[in-house]
């Protein structure tokens, strides 16, 4: 019995963690918005009327949510594939930030959610400010991720910048996220990551990139909603929170000095501590 204990130990120290992490992913869901396919997780109370809503950013999917599907109990927690990505359906269309809100609002009727608390990894920021734009009531508050509030530069400079990510995709775009995953130690992660971007097809990659750095995203109307924003600290820029209070007055900024653009993958633990004090602190849900 020893023996065959101890087999069990080393089998279960040396199955890939992808083998359990499948055990343990969430049933899928599937809500139709404009005549196509939307996948997503719905964990927790099925019956509460408001819910922690992630949104994944540009070329990802819900599954870079994997360390936050589960550490909210006692909170209702979607997480969706936005159009073009992951599993959702694919078609040929512009992929404009309105268009994801609208895909949003889709997966919360399809689920019966009246209220969300929004959490916006990079370019799911401007989707979530988007949201709030076209449905305010339906707003509890917004997480930005590692996204500004503001624009980055001028007209020119952001359609610089766009030109240079897919202007040769996808070797560009490989470059572009070597660049994202550099702080991350875990091998493993940064394969996840990389790969998972690049097999976002381009023609969804290229439009949404465009969209994304559209001046007309933008905007500096004012956010009513409570608002906390997690921010990775780099050498190329220095986010101050006087920055995000021009469109958030009463935004709660961090900044994080440790931590790269995938921050709540790489520091998952307290990426949901944070998220779950301010939900706390503010009587969110």
């Amino acid at each position: 019995m020893r023996v065959r204990s101890l087999l069990i130990l080393l089998f279960v120290l040396t199955v890939p963690v992808s083998v359990f992490s499948q055990e343990l992913k969430p049933d899928e869901k599937w809500a139709t918005f404009e005549g196509n396919k939307v996948r997503y997780y719905d964990i927790g109370n099925s019956k509460a009327k408001n819910a922690l809503v992630l949104i994944h950013g540009w070329t990802c999917n819900a599954d870079f949510w994997k360390d936050s599907l589960n550490a909210f109990p006692g909170y209702r927690v979607i997480a969706m594939d936005l159009p073009g990505h992951g599993r959702s359906d694919r078609p040929e269309i512009s992929y404009t930030m309105e268009h994801f809100a609208r895909s949003v609002k889709a997966v919360l009727d399809n689920a019966n959610v009246n209220g969300a608390v929004l959490v916006g990894h990079s370019m799911g920021t401007p989707v979530a400010t988007q949201f709030y734009r076209l449905y305010p009531r339906s707003t509890i508050a917004i997480v930005d991720v590692d996204m500004p509030l503001l624009a980055l530069g001028s007209k020119e400079e952001m359609k610089g910048f766009v030109s240079s990510v897919i202007g040769n995709y996808p070797q560009s775009a490989s470059t572009f996220i070597d660049g994202m995953i550099s702080s991350i130690r875990d091998a493993n992660l940064r394969s996840f990551i990389k790969t998972s971007m690049l097999s976002t097809p381009k023609h969804v990659a290229v439009s949404a990139l465009t969209e994304t750095f559209d001046e007309k995203v933008w905007v500096t109307e004012l956010i009513s909603v409570p608002v906390l924003a997690m921010i990775a600290k780099s050498a190329t820029r220095q986010p101050i929170r006087e920055d995000f209070a021009k469109v958030a007055p009463k935004v709660e900024f961090q900044l994080w000095a440790d931590a790269g653009h995938f921050l709540m993958m790489e520091q998952p633990a307290r990426f949901n501590g944070q998220v779950k004090g301010f939900i706390l602190r503010n009587k969110l849900l």
